[in-house]
């Protein structure tokens, strides 16, 4: 390539989803560095992953507006040395703003001059053009509508019915169809709030409402010097409240004067402002084949893939080769004169959704649990994050993938294009999939012949054949099984026959035995404590509920499970176990954002179910069960909550030793409850070689005394990665039990296999 041009080197894409993937790929077959952002919703969004590099925009709590924030992304294109910036569609493409900064930058905007969408870019102002080159426009309101007295002597002027507009939009955001004059303000209102919304600005215009037309849109591609050619016409007359569902190229139905036609309007309006990249013309055709312009779209667009498919131009890649300064006829884009472009054959583009046609189209989402997607001769798929385990948000567009089918004929399109959705399978989310099918095989759409009031003239395309999901339904069943058991299955031992696993038995209305709680209860804290620091006897602690359900079980230990299990443990083990652990962070997460239980309810009944047994839970000090420090009343709030349902024993601790993050736990637990402060000291090092360790043995001892004097009554050894060894654990306990007169717990993890002697050592 001639050296001569502005050969640029590092693309960042200004999108996400599947244009953001389109531009990224179009950019790496040009062997350019590329770039993308993604907000923290979007983290897993494949489109970054398709960069060479890729950061995040905006505070985690943002999902979707930092995407519209210039100066964050005009940051990060200079803090990393972008040159070119493409906004694909949506979000800033259309921000006339956002292409001054670039250009003010010196970053080279793909797409056109400011001035260019400036005067194109605003529907207001691109109407003014069109009239400028005697180009026909629909009539609208030609005063300044901010002053809301004047909305309707504007209303009155063109006449009803009417359709308030968003002059900075697109998608069909930001306008409202209004048919008299009582409708007028509410349809004003909720038209400025979706397009502040949705673009920024709140500005609308009244436009003349033409009744059934055709949606016809030309394709502009021209260079930096001054070449200007058509791409021919899309027609995009299938639409659902202004969205466009379903596109075909080229229409079938207009006579070619009219197509001619709308292919001077568009090339003349281009001209006009000297348009440079790609760019969409927008026409509506009457029943009697009259024009009327309505706008352009200054970018590219969703359905720019069926012009690709007919014409075999790439626009993405000839929109960078042309902000590159490359001229048309270059051979990198080949186009010398409007005779090079040539229409060979037909296509359909549909958008596939997570969307429920049979209830008003509404979004959902959730996880893909499955996604098998169509190919074969002659379709093409865009897509975004489609693949099983992906997150469909519900911040973000409900569109999953573009599927474009090419045929010789607009009928053989359709039929390929059928057989490709009847491919799909797509399960965890409801899709609009049936709704298309019905769709293309609809004798109106087959015949070229649908205006933009299809949709809601057709209301038996929302009768939709229930597809079966068998693989989705037997592994529904066996999860089933596997959790709940099966209920056909005879529960009688013997014979052969399966059973279901059991507790051991015991009898219901049997007395529990005297346990570690009936006597916490009956001599008080301080008599408790005492009694355990006389008892010559070791106490064992049973950590299966808390400890073990995080570390081995996870996410499969529901409280209906472990309800089974603590009514019998509390029978047969009431009177020998010292404490339950079945609280903390891990197993209160677990509860709530994977089992989706209430914390709080499993607690009152593991109290329920095991009343003669003291129940003990780990607390993150003032971390409480969370991630973070909390303020003092709220953890002060939550102990006391705690106690009252259920816990008598706090093991409190902070990973770093610090016993400022302590005191506020254990002075609630004393002065405000009837349970067991226990305070944790967190090992590591080695105290039997001073020499290794700058933890010594007299930092615990120092430490232990500090715990013990802001009011713990029991000191626990919490060695959470197994590093007490034999010989120091001997050491640490001895010299322990002599400078404290509280009772010591040693918590200890089975790391390197040598717990068992730790324990008799201790």
């Amino acid at each position: 390539m001639s050296e001569k041009h502005n050969r640029y080197k590092k693309l960042l894409v200004a999108n996400r989803g599947e244009i953001a993937i389109r531009v990224l790929r179009a950019a790496s077959e040009l062997k350019l560095r590329t770039v993308a952002i993604y907000t923290y919703e979007d983290r897993y969004s494949l489109h970054r992953y398709k960069a060479d590099e890729s950061y995040q925009i905006g505070p985690d709590s943002e999902p979707l507006k930092p995407y519209l924030d210039v100066d964050e992304i005009i940051s990060i294109a200079k803090k990393h040395d972008v040159d070119a910036i493409h906004p694909g569609y949506g979000f800033l493409s259309e921000n006339v703003d956002f292409v001054r900064r670039c250009e003010e930058e010196g970053i080279i905007f793909v797409g056109p001059t400011s001035k260019a969408m400036g005067r194109l870019g605003d529907k207001v102002q691109a109407k003014l053009i069109a009239n400028e080159v005697d180009v026909p426009t629909i009539q609208d309101s030609q005063l300044d509508l901010s002053d809301k007295k004047l909305i309707l002597e504007e209303a009155r002027r063109i006449g009803f019915p009417i359709v308030v507009k968003a002059a900075a939009g697109g998608g069909g955001r930001g306008m409202r169809i209004v048919r008299s004059e009582e409708h007028l303000v509410d349809a004003y209102e909720e038209a400025r709030g979706e397009a502040r919304t949705a673009f920024g600005d709140e500005t609308v215009f009244l436009e003349k409402f033409i009744e059934n037309p055709k949606h016809i849109e030309v394709q502009l591609l021209g260079d930096t010097q001054g070449n200007l050619v058509h791409l021919y016409e899309r027609d995009c007359s299938v639409q659902r409240r202004f969205q466009k569902v379903v596109e075909m190229a080229p229409n079938i139905t207009l006579r070619q004067d009219t197509k001619d036609k709308l292919y001077e309007y568009a090339l003349r309006i281009g001209k006009h402002v000297d348009y440079s990249c790609a760019g969409t013309v927008e026409f509506l055709v009457d029943p009697e084949e009259n024009i009327y312009f309505i706008e352009v779209n200054p970018r590219i667009q969703v359905e720019h893939t069926i012009t690709e498919e007919i014409t075999g131009i790439d626009l993405v890649r000839s929109q960078i080769l042309i902000s590159m300064g490359y001229p048309l006829s270059h051979p990198t884009i080949f186009i010398h004169s409007q005779e090079d472009v040539q229409i060979r054959g037909h296509a359909v583009q549909c958008r596939l959704t997570t969307e429920d046609p049979q209830n008003d189209f509404r979004p959902d989402y959730g996880t893909l649990i499955a996604y098998r997607s169509a190919s074969g001769f002659g379709i093409r798929l865009d897509a975004g994050s489609a693949f099983p385990g992906s997150s469909i948000s519900p911040f973000f567009d409900s569109m999953l993938v573009k599927v474009t089918a090419r045929g010789r004929t607009h009928k053989g399109a359709c039929e390929r294009l059928f057989r490709a959705l009847a491919e799909f399978r797509i399960r965890g989310v409801k899709t609009n999939i049936g709704f298309l099918m019905n769709l293309l095989e609809e004798k109106t759409f087959l015949e070229g012949t649908a205006t933009v009031n299809y949709i809601s003239e057709h209301p038996e395309l929302l009768k939709i054949a229930r597809r079966r999901d068998r693989g989705t339904k037997l592994l529904r069943y066996l999860a089933e099984v596997i959790i709940n058991g099966n209920p056909d299955v005879k529960k009688e031992v013997g014979n052969g026959k399966f059973t279901t696993p059991k507790v051991p038995a015991y009898d219901i209305n049997g007395k529990l035995p005297y346990g570690s709680k009936d006597r916490l209860n009956d001599l008080g804290v301080d008599g408790f404590v005492d009694w355990l620091k006389q008892e010559p006897r070791i106490h064992f602690t049973d950590t299966t509920f808390r400890d073990a359900h995080q570390s081995l079980l996870a996410t499969r230990m529901r409280t209906y499970d472990m309800l089974k299990v603590a009514e019998s443990y509390a029978h047969h083990h009431g009177g020998d176990i010292f404490s339950m652990e079945v609280w903390g962070g891990a197993t209160f997460d677990v509860a709530m954002r994977f089992l989706h239980e209430d914390p709080w309810s499993r607690l009152k009944f593991l109290r329920e179910s095991m009343p003669n047994m003291l129940l003990q839970m780990l607390l993150r000090g003032s971390n409480g069960v969370g991630y973070k420090a909390y303020p003092d009343n709220l953890i002060e709030s939550f102990v006391e909550r705690a106690w009252t349902n259920g816990i008598d024993i706090f093991r409190i601790f902070d990973s770093l030793n610090w016993v400022e993050n302590l005191k506020t736990s254990i002075k609630v637990v004393r002065e405000r409850t009837e349970a067991i402060a226990e305070a944790c000291i967190c090992y590591t090092g080695d105290v039997s070689d001073p020499t290794k360790s700058k933890y010594d043995l007299q930092y615990y001892l120092d430490l232990a005394k500090n715990l013990e004097d802001q009011g713990a009554h029991i000191l626990a050894i919490k060695d959470m990665a197994g590093l007490l060894k034999p010989r120091a654990a001997e050491m640490l306990i001895k010299e322990l039990k002599q400078a404290l007169d509280i009772p010591i717990h040693l918590h200890t993890h089975d790391t390197a296999s040598i717990q068992p002697a730790t324990y008799l050592k201790a």
